[in-house]
């Protein structure tokens, strides 16, 4: 019995979901089609190894159109990747994909699934990745999954016989896959999971077969298919007005972040399956064909099958509400069942259309979007039934308190009934977090200790109302997270999660603070009220031999969100020194050290997240010629506030200041990482920066990737250059000096290989591999096993000034406070202010 009480809660903390969107209001026509779903008992797990790796055409299709109950398993959240909408990298990246995930599966249909392998940026063999990620570990993850979600077909995106040929998590992603596959149905491996999901074994193994996986489009459609599975995933369907392959389109331009906003297709559209294990369908169009389907394959299910098929028969568009009768007599069936996967799968799944057909309607919101541990909460509760069925409202429980509110009252039909309460939070109620961030974590590998939290796209909120329903005369239950709504004046009505938050917070106002000598420099730690009336303490916290004045300073603040900044003076060892400074706040005889940070986009619920109030210290040896530099943005990046850091002034420049008058103001301009495949003012107002640069300017160039340039790779510089996918993953990869004379590796600043120390997740990305012979190139490096690459950083002189293209990835090493990045991007502003000998 314990085992299958822990099956039921594990599946429905899946299953729940924890996004505060506004309620999703069904048509008549998605009625229908969710009531079909209810008669397919089928599943399908579709796996790769990124958000945007997934294959939207072919989980619409499983979802919709073979009614399967579907997810992917993304095994990382897109850690590592760039971001094209704002300033967010590394994890925080990863929660912005994660929700861009999350918005796609409510567009096509589709449940989302992680593992907790980390993006640490490109691989170039799948034995490297799996060194990273720890293979055991996230081998677990894929078996948890499949135990999980027990498919009946799995789906590979990438081929687990091609290592090497492609990213190193791609084909990292087939091979864990295909072992998981096997292993998952057997008790002996990983047996702590199986008292919680028991075992499973997929009928069918494939492989999804496209056009990259050969040299070009042409060979693809030339290529033998006659062994393959084939569905035509561009059906369309008439109840929606659109075709599958529109709402994949939809789908996948939810991933704003990486710029893949895609146009609807209409027509046939095939996709192809490469049987990897089991048995080949007879109708290769039928995935399905010869594992059963239906209501029978769970005990006691035939009779709910029966109903449901009455019920699709007989659905009325213009009265769903005739449906819940016989609705609710197969739900009750399915309680009665013995706790299994369908039965969770299923009781969700047709409580939802009940709800749907009655016009059904409730929320809890709170009148604040946050609240602290013990603090007393305000709460509104709506409740409407809109079609005119016997509903009556039993009580309303709001968890983990278990406080209860009895009604006993028939909802008469379209009048809303509304009422408030407090409730107090408990005093050792959770923090809302991304609980994969809760914990310091390894570089390929996210610490997650509660094996039930493995998997899940979010933290499951701990604030619920509880609905308890009779209706025709059977009992039922329904949850849904606390929430806050707001009315915007040009969005209307917004809703965001309700957070438990800390009763305060700090921040820092750097997230590295540089040192170039032993003078002291001022830093400014804030204290954020998380609730009303707070008085404590706040102390710098620096390694040995920093010095920190004053020691400590006491705080009052008055009203919840105020802030009260306070400055402190550091003063570094004489030697170099690097450590972390962290802001503590002390209250009520505990200590808090977490900042608060927002991430709001229009396309994904707002985040919340907490980070550890902690800065990078650095004393370096840094010299600067030169102070004043403009910034032209690409991709987001956090390079400007990393000069500014250093003494830097900083300008950030668009298309109307991109003039050689303007521009003559600055010892260099910047180009931020991939601007010239973003920034639409670089197409027009690139000729007036090679202008800059002939009349005495310096202009570096930051890495571009080498398609959908705005400017084509050989007008970027003064002289012809051609852009590759050459790049130097192993940030450890020995740096060789080729010109140890050149001034970019001597002023002001002596390079030297120390300076390659400590340098994080890659040395760089998109490196030329041909260039004029106007360029000279001071460095070379390669990863193991590979030709040097000396295309990390090309100079030229042009005119009177200095043009500069480098692919190493200072995006990455000035946010985080590597000393030699910054020692080496000084020179490169200094070049051409060398004194002359």
């Amino acid at each position: 019995m314990k085992k299958i009480i822990f099956l039921f809660i594990t599946l429905n903390l899946f299953f729940i979901s924890t996004k505060a969107q506004a309620p999703k209001r069904m048509t008549s026509a998605e009625i229908h089609q969710a009531i079909k779903k209810l008669n397919f008992l089928g599943s399908a797990l579709y796996v790769a190894a990124h958000p945007d790796d997934e294959n939207t055409r072919l989980i619409s299709w499983l979802a919709n159109e073979a009614k399967a109950n579907t997810a992917y398993l993304s095994l990382t959240r897109g850690d590592g990747g760039q971001n094209l909408i704002g300033p967010e990298i590394e994890s925080l990246l990863g929660l912005i994909r994660t929700q861009e995930l999350l918005a796609a599966r409510r567009v096509d249909g589709g449940k989302q699934m992680f593992s907790r392998a980390n993006d640490f940026g490109f691989s170039k063999h799948p034995d490297e990745t799996m060194k990273i990620w720890n293979k055991e570990e996230v081998l677990s993850d894929v078996v948890w999954a499949i135990r999980k979600w027990q498919p009946d077909i799995l789906i590979n995106r990438f081929d687990h016989r091609t290592p090497g040929t492609t990213h190193g998590h791609h084909t990292a992603s087939g091979i864990l896959s295909l072992e998981a596959s096997e292993l998952a149905g057997n008790p002996a491996s990983y047996p702590e999971q199986v008292p919680l999901a028991g075992t499973w074994k997929p009928a069918r193994v494939f492989l999804n077969i496209s056009s990259f996986f050969f040299r070009n489009r042409e060979e693809f459609e030339k290529s033998d298919k006659s062994n393959l599975a084939q569905v035509d995933v561009g059906v369309y369907y008439p109840a929606l007005g659109k075709s599958n392959t529109e709402i994949a389109a939809e789908s996948r331009s939810m991933h704003k972040c990486q710029g893949f906003g895609s146009a609807g297709v209409r027509g046939s559209e095939p996709e192809y399956l490469e049987l990897l294990k089991g048995t080949m369908p007879t109708e290769k169009s039928n995935l399905f064909e010869g594992i059963n389907t239906t209501w029978t394959r769970v005990q006691g299910g035939a009779p709910i099958g029966k109903i449901l098929a009455a019920v699709e028969a007989g659905f009325k568009a213009e009265n769903p509400a005739a449906s819940v009768p016989q609705l609710m007599q197969a739900y009750r069936l399915i309680e009665q069942l013995p706790d299994s996967y369908w039965k969770s799968v299923k009781r969700t799944e047709i409580q939802e259309v009940i709800k749907a057909c009655l016009g059904l309607f409730h929320e809890a919101l709170a009148s604040e979007p946050s609240a602290t541990p013990g603090e007393n909460v305000s709460l509104r509760v709506e409740v409407i039934q809109r079609l005119g069925a016997p509903v009556r409202l039993e009580k309303v429980r709001f968890a983990p308190m278990g406080s209860d509110t009895t009604f006993a009252l028939p909802l008469e039909v379209n009048k809303r009934v509304n009422w408030s309460r407090r409730t107090t939070l408990p005093a050792d109620m959770p923090m809302s977090n991304p609980y994969w961030l809760n914990e310091p974590n390894a570089l390929g590998l996210y610490s997650v200790a509660e094996q039930r939290l493995r998997g899940l796209p979010e933290t499951p909120r701990q604030l619920k109302a509880e609905f308890h329903y009779t209706i025709a005369g059977i009992p039922i239950v329904y949850s849904c997270d606390v929430a806050y709504k707001d009315t915007d004046p040009v969005d209307g009505e917004v809703y965001q999660p309700f957070e438990v938050t800390p009763p305060v917070y700090t921040r820092l106002d750097s997230k590295v603070y540089l040192f170039a000598d032993s003078k002291a420099q001022e830093v400014t730690a804030t204290v954020k009220a998380g609730k009303a009336g707070i008085e404590g303490t706040l102390q710098l916290e620096a390694p040995a031999g920093w010095i920190v004045q004053p020691a400590q300073v006491s705080f009052t603040v008055k009203r919840k969100g105020e802030e009260l900044p306070f400055r402190f003076t550091v003063t570094p060892p004489a030697g170099q020194s690097d450590g972390t400074l962290t802001a503590v706040a002390r209250l009520e005889g505990k200590t808090w050290h977490r900042s608060l940070l927002e991430i709001k986009y229009d396309h994904i619920p707002v985040q919340t997240v907490l980070l550890d109030a902690h800065s990078r210290i650095v004393r370096i040896d840094l010299q600067k010629a030169g102070s004043k530099v403009g910034y032209v943005a690409g991709a987001g990046d956090d390079i400007p506030a990393s000069l500014r850091a250093i003494g830097y002034e900083v300008e950030l420049l668009q298309g109307p200041d991109l003039n050689p008058q303007n521009l003559a103001q600055y010892d260099a301009v910047i180009t931020g990482v991939r601007a010239y495949n973003t920034n639409d003012d670089l197409q027009f107002k690139n000729p007036q920066l090679l202008e800059y640069v002939k009349n005495g300017g310096t202009l570096i160039v930051q890495y571009n990737t080498n398609s959908e340039l705005r400017v084509p790779a050989a007008e970027i510089g003064p002289f012809p250059l051609r852009i590759s996918r050459d790049r130097v993953t192993v940030e450890e990869a020995d740096m060789r000096f080729l010109l140890p004379e050149h001034p970019v590796l001597n002023y002001p600043n002596k390079i030297t290989a120390a300076d390659f120390e400590g340098w994080v997740q890659e040395r760089g990305l998109y490196f030329p591999d041909q260039w004029d012979k106007a360029y000279v190139a001071p460095l070379s490096c390669n990863d193991p096993g590979e030709p040097a690459k000396n295309g990390a950083l090309l100079v030229a002189k042009h005119g009177q000034g200095h043009f500069v293209y480098t692919g190493l990835s200072f995006f990455r090493e000035l946010p985080s406070g590597v000393p030699g990045a910054f020692r080496l991007f000084a020179n490169l502003i200094s070049i051409g202010k060398t004194p002359k000998p």
